[in-house]
């Protein structure tokens, strides 16, 4: 897909019908830094839809990393309603939401965050570890997903073996082999070249097209347009909320 087909793709808008993921309301975060306080968030509200296709967009300092951070339940709010998939996620406890986080939400990072010294494979079976699955159920899976993102042929190489665009697709797998209620990705072309992210973003649209849920998080407007929806934020308050017009 060329990047000049993103605002059209984007531009296909359907007023969301599935279930209700993500369900935030006058969500504030407050940060003690020394005397001072600084106001992060201030009561934001958003709601996400099974299979969505969403941007956040926001200069630095806008609170687009703390709201990240919140959908991803590595925070919880200061004040506010935070539910996933009906459960009260301000109220749980540091087990609690690990265990949202290993099951519920795939994460992609700008660095990938692969084991260097592991395998493709051993790399994107390592959530079904954490998960309880058994050694014959991780490898089917994970092998399954791999296939399913490209690489079916290098499942055991290593990190170093591989192109960037590969291992954010080993990072892909990784984030989708837990079948998870969303995809949760920051700055997922930060770190590849212009035609490898096209190609990164080409597989977003498929896994959106498979029924995923998809949350990006960027600073690139060109990045941003490939979603359906763009939540645009500028200190700590939701500026704009709309479809990719």
């Amino acid at each position: 897909m060329s990047p000049s087909l993103a605002p059209e793709l984007a531009g296909r808008v359907t007023r969301p019908s599935g279930p209700l993921v993500i369900d935030i309301a006058g969500v504030t975060k407050l940060y003690k830094m020394g005397e001072e306080i600084i106001h992060a968030l201030r009561g934001v509200s958003v709601q996400i839809h099974r299979n969505e296709y969403l941007a956040i967009m926001g200069p630095s300092g806008s609170g687009k990393s703390t709201l990240m951070n919140m959908l991803g339940c590595l925070d919880t709010p200061t004040a506010g309603r935070y539910e996933f998939n009906g459960k009260n996620v301000a109220t749980m406890v540091d087990d609690e939401l690990a265990d949202i986080r290993n099951r519920e939400i795939g994460f992609v990072f700008q660095t990938f965050n692969l084991l260097p010294r592991s395998t493709a494979l051993a790399n994107v079976e390592l959530p079904l570890i954490y998960a309880g699955y058994s050694p014959s159920e991780r490898r089917e899976r994970a092998i399954h997903t791999l296939e399913n993102v490209g690489l079916g042929s290098r499942l055991h190489h290593k990190p170093n073996e591989l192109s960037g665009g590969q291992r954010q697709r080993v990072a892909i797998a990784r984030a989708l082999v837990n079948k998870p209620s969303i995809i949760l990705a920051d700055e997922p072309t930060g770190n590849l070249d212009s035609k490898t992210g096209v190609e990164i973003m080409a597989l977003f649209e498929q896994l959106y097209a498979q029924g995923n849920t998809l949350i990006v998080v960027t600073h690139e407007e060109d990045i941003a347009r490939h979603a359906r929806r763009i939540v645009r934020l500028r200190d700590g308050l939701i500026e704009s909320d709309g479809p990719v017009g």
